[in-house]
């Protein structure tokens, strides 16, 4: 653990400038936290990636100097702490993190710790950008559509954590004021949960996911809600994201229905279109229709099960990078759980948690080192060189292990 501010002896600071972007050092310092399960396996082949691709794009004159904090089932073990309040400051410290995946019971015991840090840290939206690697296996016919980013909303919904249990005092106080001044009826027995959506933390989602679009040139941006039900948060959030860009990006966007009511069908050049559609809805473009959507923004229960679903369509989890970016952190992660039956075995897929290190790099402004790792990756799978997970579904393959596939990676770089 490190409790001193980050010095210049032990590697340089990154710094957040006020336009929300940042300034790396030559040997920037980011935090690492492993992770459960099997977070220390795939931990130990990501960074020998990462190293070796900010070592061959720069010819040896960067390298990032790695700064391990404690989270989950080792910060338990060693200081008694599940998330440690010195893991956190690190981490407000240093800007931008990565991590594996961390522990998280059902139904009880700890709060999420994924919840949790992005609540405590601000750590406002999850971006996940999907798209096909080639020689992944896909359960659909053309996985190679699909090329979307997903802008979920990451502090308010049903993650806000404000619930109770059945037969609680306070649902049942909530229950009789319901009654009471609302008029409305709850069934005695029932589990309440509130369900939060703010104008702030909608339009900071979705200025950010603009922002996205018109710097990586995208064609779109789609809020994704069920607004048609939920009128009052959900529809909120429709109506505030199209105020929001309408407001802030007058000149740079143009609403789907302006392209066919001004532009004759035909959106104008170098404008981003605002459009919107029913969660539901959305699932079923996703499979039928995935070329039309470019970038994602929506509600945190939305933008959950989406940003799986579409992982899902070009080789799972497994395939999938992450992070959940604030105004002042940025922290990487691995999409997956933590697979404690396989931990230790160096057997598991590292892909997820490399290609989220391949989008830290872009963050960093290192896009040569993102785009090494992802070249590699990718040729290493065309080559039949695949961890268990992915051998299974193909044929003529080399099945490797973990360690075995992130050398493999390296030598590609080649």
């Amino acid at each position: 653990m490190m409790s001193e501010e980050v010095s210049s002896d032990r590697g340089g600071a990154i710094t957040l400038n006020s336009d929300g972007t940042v300034t790396v050092p030559e040997n920037p310092v980011i935090v690492s936290i492993q992770g459960d399960g099997i977070g220390p396996d795939i931990w130990r082949a990501a960074v020998k990636v990462f190293d070796a691709a900010v070592a061959r794009a720069y010819d040896g004159q960067r390298q990032i100097q790695w700064r391990e904090a404690l989270a989950g089932e080792k910060a338990f073990a060693e200081i008694g702490q599940w998330l440690p309040e010195e893991t956190l400051e690190m981490l407000r410290q240093c800007v931008v993190g990565i991590k594996g995946p961390l522990t998280t019971p059902v139904g009880g015991g700890i709060r999420s710790l994924n919840v949790t840090l992005r609540q405590v840290l601000d750590l406002y939206a999850c971006v996940r950008p999907v798209r096909y690697y080639k020689g992944v296996p896909a359960p659909v016919r053309f996985p190679e559509q699909v090329d979307m980013v997903v802008f979920r909303e990451n502090t308010e919904d049903v993650y806000a954590g404000i619930e109770w249990p059945a037969g609680s005092p306070e649902a049942n106080r909530l229950t009789s004021y319901i009654k009471e001044h609302l008029n409305r009826e709850i069934r005695p027995d029932s589990a309440i949960g509130i369900k939060p959506m703010s104008r702030v933390a909608s339009q900071r989602l979705v200025r950010r996911a603009i922002r996205y679009a018109l710097k990586q040139g995208y064609q779109s941006v789609t809020l994704v809600h069920k607004g048609n039900i939920m009128k009052y948060t959900e529809g909120a959030f429709r109506q505030w994201g199209y105020e929001l860009a309408g407001e802030e990006f007058s000149a740079q966007t143009v609403t789907e229905a302006e392209v066919y009511e001004k532009f004759g069908g035909e959106p104008p050049h170098g404008r981003v279109v605002i459009k919107d559609r029913i969660a539901d809805m959305m699932f079923q473009q996703a499979l039928l229709r995935p070329a039309e959507y470019d970038v994602l923004a929506m509600p945190n229960l939305n933008g959950d099960y989406l940003s799986d679903a579409l992982a899902a369509q070009v080789g799972g989890l497994g395939m999938a990078p992450g992070a959940n970016i604030g105004d002042r952190v940025a922290v990487f992660e691995a999409t997956h759980g933590t697979a404690p039956k396989y931990a230790g075995q160096d057997r598991v897929n590292p892909s997820s948690l490399i290609l989220s290190g391949a989008m830290m790099f872009d963050y960093l402004g290192w896009r040569e080192v993102g785009d090494l790792i992802r070249t590699a990756l990718e040729a290493t799978i065309l080559a039949g060189v695949v961890t268990y997970d992915l051998a299974r579904q193909m044929s003529g393959t080399n099945e490797v292990k973990c360690s075995e596939f992130a050398a493999a990676i390296n030598e590609h770089m080649g």
